[in-house]
């Protein structure tokens, strides 16, 4: 067989580009205002010098910025580019032999060795003349000059003044030699998303739970009356479970009963009923007008509105009347329900992706996102999109996204890594996460370093959560208030995206339905349940101071930055987090033991923090305001969980003394 013949005068390599997901097959994911690092390995046959170019543009724009790329070490290259506007952008990576460089470095050793000689002038005259002939009219004129003055025959030490002029060295660089450049094989894409994709502080309530009486039934006025306690505990995002009308064939009771009882409010997870489906609004909540003015209010309040998209169905949902076709039917004709053996979900029929009728099916799925954002929603959390088709979902988020590209998908996905990784891929801009079932300290690092250092955090934005409504885990359950400071402190600091299901967390619910079981006993998802929003011993005022710390330090607003540090307790975990710009630097402590004092030494890389070795530095615990003088690598601190489980410094690396002497880094 014969191969195809590429130029052969190209000969520039270009491999290992970054950041580059499954080959370019997938975009790389960041946020408005991201600098956007790109690395490529570049190198070349022989001795020649080479040059390298970054070339970067906004999907659609025919315009290229082109950005010189620096050599760091072993022909690794790098540059960086600015996205300044959410959308998808798009890179490529252009490597040349650079003849003119190629004869400078050798120059200047012959010059250093005195062997330089007139041919070795007249070569660099060519290279200049060339040049010229790709210069604008002025700079052309300028280069042609000098080319003359090298062919002048002058002393060799007078034409070395001309030759390595700094000048000339600039001129020439503004007009390579690309000929025979070498250019990555395909464009890759950077999918461009508003901020709070990389953060955003969610919390989570049931609507209908939110009328000031007990047993009555929310509405959204309610709702918007519970928006200012959400603000003042310093969140971004308000999520809402599923709005639409419930079920009412087979509809669970109490504690998931499979038999409901007269009054039961059933699932909001089982849509649909004879009042409408995914496009439609339970009745006792309101009308769209009443979510739209929920929606703006909130907005008022720097809060965003997530939404719940569930895509089953309950029995009399009108898409089992309508579309009878979308779902699986067994051999006694009636329908399949949701199962997960030996669990059984009577009241939720899940959507057949194999139906003749598939693509009827994708178009009608993708016009319940654009009903809600034509509502004013821009995040959806998708309920379970790993048991829907992943091609659905590709084609799904593409098609929205490329109309509203401000759109965000958080996808409820607890299940393995690499289907978690694929959803992300296709386009999911967060993630649940393992967090939740992570408690030790060896666990907690390794698994976050994995999510915050590998090459996974090119399209995998993790988003920690210590409880759900379906997840209260053992920890939750059997250790106290500590527990959930603990899990307060590490889901916030550790993760730039973190939510809470409240008021179950904030008022510390943690009675299982039975042991061993992650369910709560007399779970919301079942029933309306009453909070008492004022009790004393809410963890209220922790959640907003820890949201308010979240909020002015830019360190905890990233991933990127996490470092574990090493200290002498294994019930004691450490870590560091820096802003991009190196300004704002915070260390987090927590006590991992919900029922003992834990003490121990953290020792921190001072060269790699930037910290004065020689210098005494600031540590100021943000939470209780408490400031500590530390020296030097290794300094001791305590922590008791009856009092408060954890530290969050911000370290100050300048440190003033009051007589107004300064120290600086």
């Amino acid at each position: 067989m014969t191969l195809p013949q590429n130029d052969g005068r190209k000969r520039v390599i270009i491999e290992g580009i970054s950041p580059v997901v499954d080959g370019g097959r997938f975009p790389a994911k960041r946020t408005v205002g991201d600098l956007v690092h790109v690395e490529a390995d570049i190198f070349t046959d022989g001795h020649d010098a080479i040059a390298a170019s970054l070339l970067a543009h906004r999907a659609g724009s025919e315009s290229w910025t082109e950005i010189p790329m620096q050599a760091l070490v072993n022909d690794r290259w790098t540059a960086a580019f600015r996205v300044g506007e959410i959308g998808r952008y798009g890179f490529k990576v252009q490597g040349w032999v650079d003849h003119f460089e190629t004869w400078r470095r050798d120059l200047l050793k012959r010059i250093a060795a005195d062997t330089d000689a007139p041919v070795d002038y007249l070569i660099g005259a060519d290279l200049i003349a060339e040049t010229a002939g790709r210069a604008s009219a002025k700079d052309a004129a300028l280069l042609l000059k000098r080319a003359s003055v090298l062919r002048s025959g002058d002393r060799v030490a007078d034409l070395r003044i001309h030759a390595t002029d700094t000048a000339l060295h600039e001129l020439s660089l503004r007009y390579p030699d690309k000929r025979f450049a070498t250019e990555s094989d395909r464009e890759f894409s950077i999918v461009v998303d508003p901020v709070r994709a990389r953060f955003s502080s969610w919390y989570e309530f049931f609507p209908r739970s939110t009328a000031p009486q007990p047993e009555a039934h929310g509405t959204f006025a309610d709702c918007e009356k519970r928006l200012p306690y959400v603000a003042e505990m310093g969140f971004n995002v308000v999520y809402l479970p599923p709005i639409h009308p419930i079920g009412r064939m087979f509809r669970k009771g109490r504690n998931n009963n499979p038999e409901s009882e007269p009054g039961d409010s059933g699932s909001p997870w089982a849509i649909g009923s004879a009042d409408g489906g995914h496009k439609e609004i339970h009745g006792q909540l309101g009308t769209v007008e009443d979510f739209r003015h929920f929606v703006a209010s909130a907005k008022e309040l720097d809060l965003t509105v997530a939404l719940d998209i569930a895509f089953q169905a309950a029995p009399d949902h009108p898409y089992v009347r309508e579309h009878e076709s979308w779902f699986r039917k067994r051999p006694d004709g009636t329908i399949q329900y949701a199962e997960n053996p030996p669990k059984k979900y009577q009241d939720i029929y899940p959507f057949d992706f194999e139906s003749d009728d598939w693509q009827g099916m994708w178009e009608e799925l993708k016009s319940v996102f654009l009903y809600w954002i034509a509502q004013g929603v821009t995040i959806f959390r998708v309920d379970n999109p790993h048991t829907k088709a992943f091609p659905f979902w590709e084609w799904a988020i593409a098609e929205i996204k490329r109309d509203h590209p401000e759109v965000l998908f958080f996808a409820e996905a607890f299940t393995r890594p690499k289907i978690m990784y694929r959803l992300a891929k296709l386009g999911f801009s967060q993630s649940y996460t393992y967090f939740p079932w992570r408690n030790g300290k060896a666990e907690i690092a390794v698994y976050l370093t994995e999510l915050s250092q590998s090459p996974v955090r090119e399209f995998f934005r993790p988003n920690q959560w210590p409880n759900t409504p379906d997840i209260l885990t053992e920890f939750l359950q059997v250790d106290g208030r500590a527990a959930f400071v603990i899990r307060l402190l590490l889901a916030a600091t550790l993760g730039a995206n973190y939510g809470i299901y409240g008021p179950a967390f904030e008022l510390m619910e943690n009675k299982p339905i039975r042991h061993g079981s992650e369910e709560y006993l007399n779970s919301e998802k079942y029933e309306i349940r009453h909070w008492d929003l004022d009790r004393p011993d809410s963890l209220r005022p922790v959640v907003a101071r820890v949201n308010a710390i979240r909020n002015s330090n830019p360190a905890l607003q990233s991933d990127w930055s996490l470092r574990f540090h090493s200290i002498d307790n294994d019930q004691l975990i450490a870590y560091t987090k820096e802003s991009e710009d190196r300004s704002n630097l915070v260390l987090t402590v927590v006590n991992l033991d919900p029922y003992h004092t834990q003490s121990g030494f953290v020792t921190l890389p001072l060269d790699q923090l930037e910290i004065p070795a020689d210098r005494a530095y600031e540590a100021e615990d943000m939470l209780t305001g408490e400031r500590y003088l530390w020296h030097g690598p290794r300094n001791y601190v305590e922590l008791n969980p009856s009092r408060l489980s954890g530290h969050i410094l911000k370290i100050h690396r300048r440190l003033k003394i009051e007589t107004d002497f300064e120290y600086f880094l």
